[in-house]
């Protein structure tokens, strides 16, 4: 199972996203885990690769496992640990070689393209300091299938 870290980064009242080609989707950065990193040193590496900043705080606020399957195909699935930071120092990258970096206003998180359990993440991330764990189940296209969330968000 791949383990992946990210951080929402939140700064007057703006998040900072990687927009990616691909779908043209907005994801918060991170990336894959290195053999024998703890979640908070994968975080802060990842972080500053794909931004060039480096968070200076961060508190983890959810573990979640994603698995992508069709009926035709094995499944793939990983782990997710999602922090959050206020603060960092640096200055951003002018290119990132996942996508286009933008400094996004908070309240248009809930209308940006994105994987739905990320604007579930979000949701989640934004108005509560409680930890969030889940499962997120999406076909091969990405179609969120169903989720369980602890504690529950209706």
């Amino acid at each position: 199972m791949q383990r992946v870290t990210n951080c929402i980064l939140v700064v007057e009242d703006r998040i900072l996203l990687i927009k990616k080609p691909k779908r043209g989707w907005y994801a918060i950065p991170g990336g894959k885990m290195e053999r024998g990193e703890t979640v908070k040193e994968a975080v802060v590496r990842e972080f500053w690769e794909e931004t060039g900043l480096r968070i200076e705080t961060c508190a983890l606020k959810g573990v979640f496992t994603f698995v992508v399957s069709d009926k035709m195909q094995s499944e793939q699935e990983w782990m997710m640990f999602t922090f959050v930071s206020n603060t960092y120092n640096g200055v951003l990258a002018e290119h990132c070689n996942e996508g286009e970096l933008e400094w996004v206003p908070v309240d248009a998180i809930k209308t940006l393209p994105m994987a739905e359990g990320d604007r579930k993440i979000f949701e989640h991330v934004l108005t509560t300091d409680t930890m969030l764990f889940g499962s997120f189940y999406y076909t091969v296209d990405y179609e969120l299938q169903g989720m369980r969330l602890d504690p529950s968000r209706q």
